[in-house]
């Protein structure tokens, strides 16, 4: 596969960002996606578990009978990492947390806003042990404003955002069913973090704090709508287009095709690819404005069109002809889809559990990152950090058996 590596490394370290600690005390989604993307190109991540039941995605598992479940969830999101599992309760479990802090790059956290401060490991503290320090900090609404103490999960914020709005059905506002606003903060998150490391590697700046709220990557992808309504009043529902013509089209056979002809000369081939050539220099169907002034007409026009194929054979027409049009998979057509399969987007690696999983991305060509290792069992990696951070073997008996921390 071109630009992406899912054998494992002979450095544990190896990538573009070997050499960044990650001290990962996030729970759920957000944090996970963050912690993933820096460990898939390198960072050494220490994921920090509760030692009584782990992170959340361990329980969110498919049961696949007879008494066997798939935490897919957690093998994919949990790739690369390092379990360390602590009692947060325990004096000398926090002291060990300090210690491993000290000599750390990056701290995720993803609890309530406040809530850091009360386990004595505010910022300002946090600065006082490594002044080098990115401290990351996940929540629903932000570290500050009118809405920072309320509860914040992704679903809250798809529906505040004007998301669920936009994607009404029948007058009914639609939640997406996938974790969007935890998976976008995450993408951005792992951007942030790299900027901020970036200050204090090559500028010589110091640590500050990322405020990752889930609102705002959520607002950042909305588009113009909040912009357009200042201008205009005009508040965008959920028939609003962008562009026409654009849309989802059922072929004869059953099968779905998504179409997209935004610019003046794609919508001149669409119609000749319905063979309504005749319409493409009628006024009302030479601009975008136009087009969407007369879009039922339009949208009508290449339903009837499409519908008189079978997909397959449609998708090859319309190509043929240079639209931009292409097949509506569900996840068993995508899995067999041979662009994707060619590409390696999802993988199996042995090394990592074999488990298929979504491949690295973004694809660097000179330092890609790599699955290295499959997800950790609780707890697995606990006695090896600890040595590395000093402790010696009788000690980390003596914390285990008092449940302190958990080793596996």
């Amino acid at each position: 596969m071109e630009g992406n590596s899912t054998t494992p490394s002979n450095s544990a370290s190896a990538g573009p960002l070997s050499g960044v600690r990650v001290v990962d005390l996030s729970r759920l989604v957000a944090g996970n996606m963050l912690s993933m993307q820096l460990a898939d190109f390198g960072a050494d991540v220490i994921k920090v578990e509760s030692a009584r039941e782990g992170d959340t995605l361990r329980h969110w598992r498919e049961d696949l009978g007879d008494g066997a479940f798939l935490d897919a969830w957690w093998q994919v999101y949990g790739r690369n990492k390092k379990s360390l599992a602590l009692d947060l309760r325990d004096h000398e479990a926090m002291e060990l947390l300090r210690r491993l802090v000290a000599g750390a790059q990056v701290l995720i956290e993803s609890f309530r806003p406040g809530t850091l401060e009360a386990m004595g490991l505010a910022p300002a503290s946090l600065h006082e042990l490594n002044r080098q320090l990115v401290i990351v900090r996940i929540s629903g609404w932000g570290q500050t404003g009118p809405y920072r103490d309320l509860p914040g999960f992704g679903s809250l914020l798809e529906g505040f955002c004007g998301f669920a709005h936009k994607h009404a059905v029948d007058g009914v506002p639609q939640l997406p069913n996938l974790a969007l606003a935890d998976m976008v903060a995450g993408l951005a998150g792992a951007f942030a973090t790299v900027a901020a490391v970036r200050e204090v590697e090559v500028k010589g700046g110091q640590g500050q704090v990322v405020d990752l709220s889930l609102l705002e990557p959520m607002l950042a992808i909305m588009g113009p709508d909040v912009t357009t309504y200042s201008a205009t009043g005009r508040v965008a529902g959920p028939s609003v287009k962008i562009a026409s013509p654009r849309g989802v089209y059922q072929c004869r056979d059953g099968g779905w095709v998504a179409l997209s002809g935004s610019t003046d000369a794609m919508a001149r081939r669409v119609l000749e690819a319905i063979g309504r050539g005749d319409l493409a220099g009628e006024a009302r169907f030479a601009t975008n404005a136009a087009r969407l002034a007369n879009d039922a007409e339009l949208d009508a026009l290449i339903a009837e069109a499409i519908a008189r194929f079978d997909r397959d054979d449609c998708l090859a027409h319309l190509r043929a002809q240079g639209v931009t049009a292409g097949p509506i998979h569900d996840a068993a057509a995508l899995a067999a889809d041979p662009h994707v399969v060619d590409r390696a987007c999802y993988v199996t690696p042995s090394h990592a559990g074999g488990t298929l999983m979504q491949n690295v991305m973004p694809r660097l060509a000179n330092t890609p990152g790599q699955i290295r290792h499959a997800a950790p069992l609780l707890g697995q990696h606990s006695a090896q950090v600890l040595r590395e951070a000093g402790l010696d073997d009788a000690y980390i008996k003596e914390l285990s058996a008092r449940g302190a921390i958990k080793c596996n």
